[in-house]
């Protein structure tokens, strides 16, 4: 290596020494600023913070022997959060499998007053989280299991990529899948979330079961069939638990593929033929009980019959 090399390192060195130093000496002079404050501004001189280890060991921990988290990390930023989902996925992935597409979370106006957030938010899909429809899964399947009427499309060309329109990203689409999602919180149910520590959880993503592709067209009837999709979830009895309509996803669901497109644009990813893409809570969020089948009918999907997904919770 050069001598200007290790001149510029060292002088890179000592600028982050200083920039820490002068950000606790301002602690020190204003003690009411929070860790959060601090952050932000060594973030914005350019020194680079990496989410405490510890963290992601313990969450790694409790999503595999699925045990609720009793506290969430303080003071975690949006990006902290984003690099501890990303590195969660890392140590999934062996077990998991790889990345199959991506989901967005509180897409629902009822689901974003809960959390208290105004946006939606993204996670990743690994191949082993999609079981068929008939499944039987445990109970305790997470450390706090919940289910959903959810819905997925297939990306069916890289267009979308460039596409502006509602019609534009269905013509790069091939599938809509009937979906009921399996997400898991993880956190124990007295810890109150923000928008960080959902993210820092891969958004909840544990398990779902799908049905079979219905090909998709581009045209205005299947644009407008899209956002009139009705679910309804029934018990085993036929008992009916929840309803919920697709136009509850940013008022139509390929407005959710748009958003998902920009999300990841803005790190610099594409999405590509193939990936999957779960829209979000249609029907509200509920929880699971062992001996229970639930059952999810999908209206609109076909010109025929409701389109049925069944899971039992063992």
């Amino acid at each position: 290596m050069t001598k200007h090399y290790w001149k510029s390192a060292i002088l890179t060195i000592l600028l982050g020494n200083q920039i820490i130093g002068m950000a606790a000496v301002r602690a020190t002079e204003n003690p009411k600023r929070t860790a959060c404050q601090i952050k932000k501004e060594l973030a914005c001189a350019g020194v680079v913070i990496t989410p405490d280890s510890r963290f992601l060991d313990e969450l790694v921990t409790h999503y595999l022997n699925r045990i609720p988290l009793e506290t969430a990390p303080p003071d975690l930023t949006v990006t902290e959060a984003e690099q501890v989902r990303d590195r969660f996925i890392e140590k999934l992935t062996p077990i998991l499998g790889q990345r199959i597409g991506y989901k967005a979370g509180l897409t629902n106006k009822t689901a974003q007053e809960r959390f208290n957030i105004s946006h939606p938010l993204r996670g990743i899909l690994l191949e082993q989280m999609l079981l068929p429809s008939g499944s039987i899964v445990p109970a305790n399947f997470g450390a706090r299991p919940l289910f959903e009427g959810d819905l997925i499309v297939r990306v069916g060309s890289d267009a979308i990529n460039e596409a502006t329109t509602r019609q534009e990203v269905l013509a790069a689409l091939d599938a809509v899948i009937p979906f009921i999602e399996l997400p898991d919180l993880i956190y124990d149910s007295g810890v109150k979330l923000d928008a960080a520590d959902l993210i820092a959880i891969n958004v909840g993503a544990r398990l779902g079961i799908v049905g079979e592709p219905i090909p998709l067209a581009a045209t205005p009837e299947w644009q407008e069939r899209l956002g009139k999709i009705q679910i309804v979830i029934l018990d085993e009895t036929g008992k009916e638990l929840a309803t919920g309509t697709s136009n509850a996803l940013l008022e139509h669901p390929l407005d959710v593929v748009l958003w998902l497109r920009d999300d990841l644009k803005s790190v610099g990813k594409r999405l590509k033929k193939g990936d999957l893409l779960s829209l979000g809570t249609i029907t509200p969020l509920m929880p699971v009980e062992s001996g229970k089948t639930i059952r999810a009918q999908y209206f609109g999907l076909t010109e025929q019959d409701a389109v049925e997904l069944s899971v039992s919770f063992e």
